[in-house]
């Protein structure tokens, strides 16, 4: 491997580290809770094991590493993916199907909104106009959703399906009458602020931070001098909370969640049905070899009432791939042959997502007996495709018969 130069003084914080190439451009770029550890953890023995053959490769050509340091790990992930979008870096891109990474959008909109987004649906659920401010790709998806509940305790913001000003019916509008006086929607009487409270997010996931609190600042000072000091007040303990963002359940969610090259998620798929009665659909978990049993999934078949196994794993993958905070996988595992096979592939097809797919065939007996799928990912995850079948299987039985119970 290439030696690569590392800075002695990378210090144990949270931050942004780039690996660079001999013209001093860009390949990879990643962020830690300590910069330290993580890369230090690039040149182990067992790199490839530990992460992967491409980011391997990264390593052996990179020369140099660099780093930024941030105040806390929120700003590390949000500096990261503004990073990303700005650079591109070769083995960022090379990585993973970014089309499946989520976004966050400032809706163009009297009171905008902040959405969650897929990459592959900026572009085909949205037009230029109505949208103010993009930011990501945002890789970890389990980092981004408890990012945003960090965020939402700074600053409240409205993300519904619909706009503010949309309601389709008297009951709709009554419930948004009743959330703005009880402060959860935004009014023309608090208007101005709410805009103000948009600027902030947009400059905080622009790395503005500092400015955010000199703006704070000024207004609190003006508050002051007006004698309004509850607003004053209120507007300290923000300039506090920014200034030391509490993101311990965010560190906590990276050493469980995170999902970066080290990790090769595999997720099994199963039916469940009594002559198509009760059906139900499962996805189960595996990583290094072992179930993940917290993000276990049950899913309760609702567009079919007979017996039709390619048509309910359908709607389970349809159902799950609507779940943007999940991971994606790096390999699906369905029990069955062919027909199961080709009907989680015509899914992943319609939703442009590229995970490659093995299907396990059972005996008489319920035995596997083959494979079907890439013969590369059977052989180097054979044992981890078998766990996840037999969990699949297990799994989907018990809640069928929990349905048949009750």
């Amino acid at each position: 491997m290439q030696k690569c130069d590392i800075p002695n003084d990378i210090p144990d914080k949270p931050g942004v580290y780039f690996f660079l190439g001999s013209q001093k451009e860009i390949l990879y770029i990643g962020k830690a809770t300590s910069l330290r550890s993580r890369v230090r953890s690039y040149f182990a023995d067992d790199i490839v094991e530990k992460r992967s053959a491409l980011i391997a490769q990264m390593v052996a050509t990179a020369e140099t590493v660099e780093y930024t340091e941030t105040d806390s790990v929120l700003e590390a992930l949000i500096l990261e993916a503004n990073l990303i979008r700005t650079h591109k870096p070769h083995f960022n891109t090379r990585s993973k199907d970014d089309k499946s990474y989520n976004h966050l959008i400032i809706t163009n909109e009297e009171f905008p909104r902040l959405l969650v987004v897929r990459g592959k649906d900026l572009t085909e659920h949205y037009e230029e106009k109505d949208i103010k401010y993009t930011f990501g790709p945002f890789p970890h998806g389990m980092l981004f959703k408890e990012a945003l509940r960090i965020v939402r305790k700074l600053f409240q913001y409205y993300d519904t399906k619909k706009p503010v000003t949309e309601a389709s019916s008297k009951m709709e509008r009554g419930k948004i009458d009743f959330n703005r006086q009880i402060g959860l929607y935004p009014s023309e009487e608090n208007k101005e602020e709410y805009i103000k409270t948009i600027r902030h997010i947009r400059l905080l996931f622009q790395g503005k931070k500092k400015q955010i609190i000199k703006e704070l600042n000024r207004d609190m000072m003006q508050l002051a001098k007006a004698e309004r000091f509850e607003e004053a007040i209120a507007i300290r303990k923000k300039v506090h909370a920014l200034t030391h963002i509490q993101d311990i359940a965010l560190i906590k969610k990276e050493s469980r969640f995170c999902r970066d090259e080290k990790t090769f998620r595999i997720e099994g798929y199963d039916i469940s049905h009594m002559r198509g009665k009760d059906m139900v659909g499962v996805m189960v978990v595996v990583e290094h070899g072992q179930p993940e049993k917290s993000e276990y999934r049950k899913f309760k078949i609702k567009t079919l009432t007979d017996a039709n196994d390619p048509a309910s794993l359908t709607e389970v993958l349809e159902r799950r791939l609507k779940h943007d905070a999940w991971p994606l996988p790096e390999l699906i595992v369905v029990d069955g042959a062919t027909a199961q096979k080709n009907a989680v592939e015509a899914v992943l097809r319609a939703q442009n997502i590229s995970i490659p797919v093995v299907g396990v065939v059972k005996d008489k007996h319920h035995k596997p007996k083959k494979f079907i799928g890439p013969g590369d990912l059977i052989t180097t995850h054979r044992d981890s495709i078998l766990l996840a079948n037999a969990e699949s299987h297990r799994f989907a039985i018990t809640y069928h018969k929990q349905k048949r119970t009750f």
